[in-house]
C-alpha cells in the first residue's frame, strides 16, 4: 500500500468516527437519508476523486476511490448512499460532450449537484437491459420520455439522473442492445411535470425508488453521445461499479472479522474465552484468508482499470469473490455472537442486511458465474 493510499484511508477512517453506529441506527430506523455523512464526504473532496484536477475534482484512479469506500465500509459505515457518483459520471466524462463536462463536472464536485440516481432497470426486463420498455421520441424540442425503473437508488436526493431509454424499437437493430440511449436529466425542475417517484420500502435503507415517466421532456441537450449507442456507454463504466464496490464488500468483510475476532476473545463461557474453541476460531481464520484472496483480485482489477488494459473478467472475479467473502464473514460473525448478533446496539444485523446486496446487485453472482463460463471458459451460453 502506496503512502498516499494510507494518507488517504487514514482520512476516511478520521471522517468515519464522526458517524459512529448510533448515527447509522438512527437512519435505519427512520429511513432517512445520511445528508450530513454524505455532505462531509463532499466537503473532504472524496466524492470527486475520479474527476479530473480540470474540472475541480481531485484526479485520482479507481484504486484510490476503492481505498475510500472500502475504509467508509470497514468503520462500519455505507458508502451506498454516494457510491453511485463515483461511477455514473464517468459516463459524462468519456461520452459526454464538452459543454457537458463544463457545466456540470464542477458543480458534481463541489457538491453543489449531486448526481447519485442511475435508471437502469425496469420491472420486466431485470438484468436483461436490451428489454427496457421506457423509451425516448424524438421532437423538436428534445425527446418526449415515457416508461418505468424500478430500483432506482436515492433519486428522491439527487439533482441529476442518468437515464437508460429506447430511442428505436429492440427488432429494428443488428444487436439487442442497439437502439438504447442514456441521457443526462435535470431532474430538480421536473416533479409532476412527467416524473413521479415513488419510494419503496426494501431491507436495506438505500433510498430505493420507483420512478414513472409520462410525456417527460428532455432537452437535446440532454443526451450523452451518439443517439442508440447509450448501452455501450454505461458499459464502460460497469467495470469500474463492480471493482468500486468490489473494495465496500471487502471492507464489510473486514468489519465483521474483526467485531467476530474481538468478541471471540472478549467472550466467556464455561470459564474460558470462546475464541479458544476451535469451532469458533476456525471459521474466523477461514473467513480472513477468503478475504486476503479476494482482496488480491480486486487489487489487481483496479490496477488494470487504471493503466486502461481490459479488466472484463477481472472485474467481475473481484465483484463475485468480494461479495461472497463479505457474506460468509457476516455469516460467521452473526454465528460467533450468538443472540446478541440480533440486537441492533452491535451494528451487526444492520451490516448483514446490508452486505447481502452485493451478492444480488449491481450483478448478481450467478451472473458473474455465467459470464465466467461463457467469456472466460468457453462453455456454451446458458441463456
Amino acid at each position: 500500500m502506496s503512502e498516499s493510499f494510507h494518507d488517504i484511508r487514514e482520512a476516511v477512517r478520521k471522517l468515519c468516527a464522526g458517524f459512529p453506529g448510533e448515527y447509522w441506527r438512527n437512519l435505519d430506523r427512520k429511513r432517512s437519508y445520511p445528508t450530513d455523512f454524505v455532505d462531509a464526504l463532499t466537503n473532504s473532496g472524496f466524492l470527486s476523486a475520479l474527476i479530473p484536477t480540470e474540472y475541480g475534482g481531485s484526479g485520482l484512479g479507481v484504486q484510490e476511490a476503492g481505498a475510500i469506500l472500502e475504509e467508509i465500509h470497514t468503520s462500519g459505515c455505507n458508502g451506498g448512499a454516494c457510491h453511485a457518483q463515483m461511477y455514473t459520471m464517468g459516463t459524462i466524462l468519456r461520452h459526454g460532450n464538452n459543454q457537458q463536462k463544463e457545466t456540470y463536472l464542477p458543480k458534481i464536485a463541489s457538491g453543489e449537484l449531486r448526481l447519485q440516481a442511475f435508471g437502469v432497470t425496469e420491472p420486466t426486463s431485470g438484468t436483461d437491459t436490451s428489454r427496457i420498455r421506457t423509451t425516448a421520441t424524438r421532437q423538436a424540442d428534445g425527446y418526449i420520455i415515457n416508461g418505468q425503473k424500478v430500483w432506482t437508488s436515492r433519486i428522491e436526493y439527487s439533482d441529476l439522473l442518468l437515464l437508460l431509454a429506447r430511442t428505436k424499437p429492440r427488432e429494428s437493430g443488428k444487436k439487442p442492445h442497439d437502439g438504447i440511449s442514456v441521457f443526462l436529466v435535470d431532474i430538480r425542475d421536473l416533479q409532476n411535470q412527467g416524473l413521479e417517484i415513488k419510494p419503496l420500502r426494501a431491507m436495506i435503507n438505500h433510498s430505493a425508488c420507483e420512478v414513472f415517466f409520462e410525456n417527460m421532456l428532455v432537452p437535446t441537450s440532454g443526451l450523452i453521445g451518439k443517439e442508440g449507442e447509450g448501452f455501450r456507454y454505461i458499459l464502460d463504466g460497469m467495470n469500474a461499479e463492480r471493482i468500486l464496490l468490489a473494495h465496500e464488500a471487502i471492507g464489510d468483510a473486514r468489519w465483521f472479522i474483526d467485531k467476530a475476532a474481538g468478541y471471540a476473545k472478549d467472550r466467556v463461557v464455561f470459564d474460558r474465552p470462546i475464541g479458544k474453541n476451535q469451532g469458533v476460531q476456525f471459521p474466523i481464520a477461514e473467513n480472513y484468508a477468503e478475504m486476503c484472496a479476494a482482496q488480491l483480485m480486486v487489487q489487481k482489477a483496479a490496477q488494470l482499470f487504471d493503466n486502461q488494459e481490459s479488466c472484463g473478467k477481472e472485474a467481475n472475479i473481484a465483484k463475485y469473490l468480494a461479495s461472497e467473502a463479505s457474506w460468509r464473514a457476516g455469516d460467521t460473525c452473526m454465528q460467533t455472537f450468538g443472540g446478541f448478533g440480533f440486537a441492533e446496539e452491535y451494528d451487526i444485523e444492520r451490516k448483514f442486511r446490508e452486505t447481502r446486496l452485493f451478492r444480488t446487485a449491481p450483478i448478481s453472482s450467478n451472473l458473474i458465474l455465467s459470464y465466467i463460463a461463457e467469456h472466460v471458459l468457453g462453455l456454451p451460453r446458458s441463456f
